[in-house]
């Protein structure tokens, strides 16, 4: 199972490379030339071995603090969108030339959570990703963190990277990291145990994996399995390396830890609904409309819905909540909050009698909602 899911990985034809900022810069913050080559020089062998490369890479605020002075990364937004704005251009120069050394185009694909759980423009997304691929271009995704705000943000490149690779329907997905593989604890305390293969939860049992990332990055290891888990949950074989490692990984050799595919791939928008999406509001549901939705999986009628909260329009995410209070799902509401409170508890085929066709639509329908 093991050797067959390192051959599939090693045999993947599109393929999803995140770097992390602390894998590209000095200690104190500036590009390292040398690292960032030794990166290019792997993937660029991949790429003109036949095989599809999409590289999301961290750095554009850790490139920028060099060059404004900043010591360390920046807490305030503002001062991170200066940074981001200064470093995402100095980070795309170094692609740019250093690919161009190998006969390769890179193109820049900045990316906000808008663009990825709105449905028209995540479409819009795969389009661009899609055909710069077709047209031999390696696409260099980052997100968008000059526009970015803390309430509208992924918070790390590793997430993106996961829904990245399900967005371009990839074959595996390689996150690259200043740490060679998963272990047990923090790998510089005693007892810590590498962890080779992680086939489900079971094997997270007990492992801790709550410590922080570098000074200049953001995230740390959790981020890290927390992708595996949403791109593993999509059927994408995912393997956590060290940067060093990239060569070997996408060759299916055993390093870092492999994370086995847990389940199938699934519609595009309800991957971005579970794990991108920010609910605009919530609606309360009954027992009834509980167990209708998780066991049945069935739609959400108006007649299950006793309360509502917050402020939405038709097509925005909702969280739905059992009468406990507990969160069982998420989907893309029908009607806007205004429309609701008269609807509330009665029978479709009364409101379509009382006040027309368009009233006996779902409030949310099983097709665009997700179990959490």
């Amino acid at each position: 199972m093991s050797d067959g899911q390192r051959q599939g990985v090693a045999e993947a034809r599109r393929v999803v490379v995140k770097v992390g900022s602390s894998s590209l810069t000095t200690a104190i913050g500036g590009i390292d030339p040398e690292r960032v080559r030794e990166l290019v020089d792997d993937l660029a062998g991949v790429r003109l071995a036949g095989r599809e490369v999409v590289l999301v890479s961290s750095g554009a605020i850790a490139a920028g603090l060099a060059p404004l002075a900043l010591k360390t990364r920046p807490r305030d937004l503002a001062t991170q969108q200066a940074a981001a704005s200064v470093g995402q251009g100095l980070l795309m120069g170094h692609y740019t030339a250093m690919f161009a050394d190998h006969d390769l185009g890179v193109g820049q694909v900045l990316l906000t959570v808008g663009d990825v759980t709105r449905r028209g423009n995540y479409h819009n997304a795969y389009r661009t990703l899609g055909r710069l691929l077709e047209l031999g271009i390696v696409p260099i995704v980052n997100e968008n963190d000059t526009v970015a705000t803390h309430e509208i943000r992924f918070g790390d490149n590793d997430r993106l990277a996961a829904l990245v690779a399900h967005l371009v329907h990839a074959d595996a997905l390689i996150l690259l990291s200043d740490v060679d593989a998963l272990y047990s604890s923090s790998p510089s305390k005693p007892g810590a145990r590498r962890i080779d293969e992680v086939r489900s939860d079971d094997d997270l049992e007990g492992v801790d994996i709550s410590a922080r990332g570098s000074r200049i990055g953001t995230g740390g290891m959790i981020t890290k399995v927390e992708a595996a888990r949403i791109a593993t949950s999509a059927g994408i074989p995912t393997v956590l390396a060290s940067a060093d490692r990239a060569e070997a990984a996408l060759a299916g050799e055993p390093v870092g830890t492999l994370f086995h595919p847990t389940g199938k791939r699934r519609p595009t928008r309800l991957l971005w609904l579970k794990h991108a999406s920010a609910a605009r509001g919530e609606l309360i549901l009954d027992a009834g409309a509980v167990r209708a939705v998780v066991e049945r999986k069935a739609s959400l009628l108006p007649a299950g819905v006793t309360g509502i909260n917050g402020a939405f329009t038709v097509g925005e995410p909702v969280d739905l909540v059992a009468p406990d209070g507990s969160v069982i799902g998420r989907g893309l509401v029908n009607y806007d909050s205004d429309e609701l409170p008269g609807l509330l508890g009665r029978n479709t085929a009364d409101l379509a009698a009382e006040r027309g066709p368009g009233y006996d639509r779902t409030v949310v329908h099983r097709d665009a909602l997700v179990l959490l």
